[in-house]
């Protein structure tokens, strides 16, 4: 059966002028958020997602406290403007509560809770725009938030989507190639190269499974590279902010009795 669509053309473009295994630009701001502990907002294509972290902290029902670990409490808002539905999402809507539950099954085998026993992380997830590769943007940004939070984590977590057109994978899809095409999420640790995540909506061959599921992992590796060069940035220019503040006159307390 054809595409309603055409998802690839003849000269192996898709619609939004990609070939098939390019990722979308990706955009990352890890500028301070308020009182947040440490923020993150992520841009794949027109796909835009904010994540600020607290903690880790006294939790606030003593009743969800673990004794030898922190608990992981993920919280997802919608904004009514990102998608053309303009409906408004409660948080106890079926798709928000199982992206809830998504991304906090993928970072808990990597956040290292056993150093902070009774106490809990909040994750709070704002989707501003969608286009697409929901699921990816959001534990993308969720690790970058956590690591400028100073939270402890075994390795990066980086996701990406993948489908099927024909025979042909496709790599970070849009919303178009979302609903018209097979299609999953893969999340992985760069460095130790293993799997947090795999996750399905809809039913994909087996014989396709396997190459998309490399392709993903590969891709994994190129998201990482843009997301430690982010960290690698904003610690530079924090170095350099401290450093310039050591340097100022009003700093050095021997300066500061010279003048009185």
């Amino acid at each position: 059966m054809s595409s309603r669509v055409e998802i690839l053309n003849d000269g192996g473009f898709r619609s939004d002028g990609r070939k098939q295994y390019e990722l979308r630009d990706i955009t990352i701001d890890l500028s301070q958020q308020g009182t947040a502990d440490g923020s993150a907002t992520i841009t794949h294509g027109l796909t835009q997602v904010m994540v600020t972290v607290f903690g880790p902290r006294e939790a606030k029902m003593r009743s969800q406290t673990l004794h030898d670990r922190a608990v992981l409490n993920v919280e997802i808002n919608v904004a009514p403007f990102s998608t053309g539905e303009r409906r408004k999402r409660s948080r106890a809507d079926r798709r928000i509560l199982e992206l809830a539950a998504a991304i906090e099954s993928t970072f808990e085998p990597v956040v290292q809770t056993s150093l902070y026993p009774r106490s809990q992380i909040d994750i709070y997830v704002q989707v501003l725009q969608q286009d697409g590769g929901l699921l990816q943007a959001c534990i993308n940004a969720t690790t970058l938030a956590l690591i400028t939070a100073g939270v402890p984590l075994l390795d990066f977590v980086c996701a990406v989507s993948g489908g099927v057109h024909s025979t042909e994978p496709l790599l970070d899809l849009t919303t178009l190639e979302e609903n018209d095409l097979p299609n999953l999420t893969v999340a992985v640790m760069p460095r130790t190269r293993k799997v947090t995540l795999v996750t399905m909506e809809t039913r994909l061959h087996v014989d396709r499974f396997r190459d998309i599921f490399e392709l993903a992992c590969a891709a994994g590796q190129t998201i990482h590279k843009e997301m430690k060069r982010a960290v690698k940035d904003r610690t530079v220019a924090l170095v350099g902010a401290m450093d310039a503040g050591a340097k100022h006159p009003l700093a050095d307390p021997d300066a500061m009795m010279e003048d009185r």
